[in-house]
């Protein structure tokens, strides 16, 4: 990211001089230098107006999903993925701890509860370590489980919802449908490729027949901390303990019936239902929490700290990556990549507005979001225009691969990843390619 950053700038500064000293501005334009400056400013001051304006929208469902977490939905979505996961992860025993916290990772990736994925995620790691014969090698548990973390369908992207709301979309949950369609195939993909990749990679060793923790190889690094910092370490070992169980096979064929059939329902009946998903999820999340006999007040308030934090938190990488893209339009160096490329992308459905997006969602989460935040934004495109909705579902629908590479096999000292980095890429562009699908067909906004 470090790289990208610095690249974006100096295109900019180098762009905006050499226009300043070859062509020079026209009659009644500004100069091009003067219009890099101003850029900057305006960037800097813009970026912190939508953190602020970000704030109400992140802290409102923050709250809501801990009431939904606190009254147990993360439970029963795991019970509903485990009979699948046996029989995707052979290598794995079926009440071994990995299994259970792989299944509360893709449950809370499901949900949007990042903040609760990460930190199960990397104890599935340390509990996959520990059926490793060969400490520091990726097995291909490990491969098939990053390249669906890469990938991991998802029901409720409120991230994306929220800032589509603070950017005045008129339909900010416009994007279910085409962000549940995309992830389903990049996860279908992802699987396959990684089942595939698997085949021509040089097979581990035999994983240890043992149901014990996992060993950390290493000292306790920052990504550990991290771990010991998640949200209620205490329900962690009840949580685990109940995704050891499951709901039988039929339950969870039926329950994923359901939600495949969610995306012809939403397209047919979009228009209608549209306007009445955020309310109902209000309600819902609710009224789900009081019969499950959660104290509905506190545990919102309490979410709703962690929605406040988090928004606090990305003014910085805002105010970064707004400013650098800020100067590199200002500097007439994007209408000209637009003008080069544009041509050749559309034709695919891929507008070169959203090939920065594209190209930075694996490196750079927090990058990926301001340069979301800047095209929806940017008046001349908008949150609900087709380039608007197509960023809005790459950003759902993908993930920032290097950096949950890095994190999980740093975590237990992984350094020879073998064809997980390959089937985690695939998913990306499985990624792609379907969000570019989702949009052109189920919207007709192209």
């Amino acid at each position: 990211m470090n790289i990208i950053f610095f690249v974006i700038v100096l295109t900019a500064f180098l762009f905006a001089a050499g226009r300043q000293l070859v062509g020079g501005p026209q009659a009644g334009d500004v100069e091009p230098i003067q219009a890099l400056s101003q850029s900057v400013v305006d960037s800097a001051g813009g970026a912190v107006e939508l953190a602020i304006g970000l704030i109400g929208i992140m802290t409102l469902f923050l709250g809501l999903m801990k009431v939904a977490e606190k009254g147990g939905l993360l439970d029963v979505v795991s019970r509903l993925l485990r009979p699948v996961m046996i029989r995707l992860f052979p290598d794995v025993p079926p009440d071994h701890p990995a299994m259970g916290a792989m299944i509360l990772n893709m449950s809370a990736n499901a949900l949007g509860l990042g903040n609760a994925a990460t930190p199960f995620g990397i104890r599935a790691m340390q509990e996959l370590d520990g059926l490793n014969a060969e400490k520091g090698t990726a097995t291909n548990a490990m491969a098939l489980f990053l390249a669906i973390n890469t990938s991991s369908i998802t029901l409720l992207p409120t991230g994306v919802i929220a800032l589509r709301a603070a950017a005045g979309s008129a339909d900010p949950a416009g994007i279910l449908p085409t962000t549940l369609f995309a992830t389903i195939g990049s996860t279908v993909v992802g699987v396959c490729a990684a089942k595939l990749y698997q085949r021509f990679s040089a097979p581990p060793p035999a994983t240890l027949p043992t149901a014990g923790p996992a060993k950390q190889a290493g000292g306790r690094d920052e990504d550990m901390e991290f771990l010991a910092q998640s949200p209620e370490p205490e329900d962690h070992g009840d949580m685990l303990a109940a995704a050891s169980t499951g709901y039988p096979m039929w339950v969870s064929l039926a329950a994923m019936c359901c939600v495949v059939f969610l995306i012809p329902l939403a397209i047919v009946y979009g228009s209608i239902v549209s306007p009445w998903i955020i309310p109902a999820l209000v309600v819902g999340f609710l009224f789900y929490g009081i019969i499950r006999g959660v104290r509905v007040y506190e545990v919102f308030v309490e979410g709703a700290k962690e929605g406040f934090q988090v928004a606090v938190k990305i003014i910085p990488y805002l105010v970064a990556i707004l400013v650098a893209v800020g100067m590199f339009r200002a500097s007439g160096a994007l209408e000209t990549m637009v003008g080069l490329l544009g041509p050749w992308t559309s034709k695919i459905g891929l507008p070169a507005q959203a090939l920065p997006m594209a190209l930075l969602r694996p490196l750079s989460g927090s990058g990926a979001y301001g340069v979301l935040a800047s095209i929806i934004n940017d008046p001349a495109i908008g949150p609900d225009t087709y380039t608007g909705y197509l960023v809005s579902t790459l950003q759902g629908s993908t993930e920032t691969t290097f950096y949950v590479l890095a994190v999980y096999f740093g975590a237990v000292q992984v350094r020879r990843v073998r064809h997980t980095m390959a089937a985690a890429l695939t998913a990306d562009a499985a990624g792609i390619m379907f969000a570019v699908l989702a949009c052109t067909l189920f919207l007709g906004l192209q």
